[in-house]
This record gives structure tokens, sequence and C-alpha cells, in this order.
């Protein structure tokens, strides 16, 4: 089982569970490939798109263990 928390890596996210970028992707988060979104936390790049961490973590974490 996956657990994705509020510190950890964009980069390593899209590495474990790849199934997860269209959930970045729709909340606005475009540029997965570039090197400074791939070493955002969670928590960072909620901060700079103004996302909700919590339902972000909720969807991530049920897509990424699904």
């Amino acid at each position: 089982m996956v657990n994705i928390t509020k510190d950890t890596i964009i980069g390593d996210i899209l590495d474990i569970a790849p199934q997860t970028a269209p959930i970045f992707l729709s909340i606005g988060m475009h540029c997965l490939g570039c090197p400074s979104s791939r070493g955002e936390t969670v928590e960072q790049a909620c901060a700079v798109h103004k996302v909700d961490v919590e339902g972000l973590l909720r969807a991530v974490n049920e897509a990424a263990n699904a």
C-alpha cells in the first residue's frame, strides 16, 4: 500500500504511481515533467496552485492504491 503525504515529492509519486498524473493535470499542474515540479512536495505544489492539500491527498492516495 502506498501512503502519500503532504511531504511526498511529486516526482516520487509519478514514479511509483503514474496513474495519478491526470489528477495533477486536472488541478492545473501541467508541468509534471519540469525539474522544479518533480522536486516539489505535494504541499508546495498545492500552495502554488491554491489547491486543498487534504483533498488532493485523498484523490492521489485512492488512485495510487487502486
